[in-house]
């Protein structure tokens, strides 16, 4: 039986959230990220994001949590490009993604591989909900 089901599951993302928020908080008090536009609206997308992604809502993504959510996006990667995109967003601090490297990885100017997935998978998801709907109509003329 998991340990962390149910009530207890609920509680743990509950505080996990209101983390996230109080980071987020962070974010948008700082100057540096003053200008960039909608930051309150892609702080909650990295947050839900993020959430989706730290399975244990320990706080931060290993490299097991990673190569789960990169499977998920249909882009998997070997244990050594896993260990370098880590790399890539911590700057060789941690073995872990924090909230906080994510966060500045995604409002960087740097193009991270990780961040390039992530806006793919964005971008493929509007455009299957742009796809949403009943099917066209069809003429006759249309038929092979």
């Amino acid at each position: 039986m998991n340990p962390q089901g149910g009530k207890a599951f609920g509680v743990l993302k509950t505080q996990q959230e209101e983390l996230l928020d109080s980071l987020n908080k962070e974010f948008l008090d700082d100057p540096k990220y003053s200008t960039d536009e909608d930051l309150a609206e892609k702080l909650e997308l990295f947050k839900k994001k993020y959430m989706d992604f730290d399975l244990n809502a320990q706080g931060d993504i290993d490299i097991m949590a990673l190569k789960r959510m990169l499977e998920k996006l249909g882009a998997a990667k070997t244990h050594l490009e896993l260990k370098k995109m880590i790399t890539e967003v911590t700057g060789g601090m941690s073995e872990t993604i924090s909230y906080r490297d994510f966060v500045r990885m995604m409002l960087g100017k740097r193009s991270a591989i990780l961040k390039i997935i992530l806006m793919y998978e964005e971008k493929a998801k509007e455009k299957d909900e742009k796809l949403a709907g009943p099917p066209l109509k069809k003429k006759i003329s249309d038929l092979p």
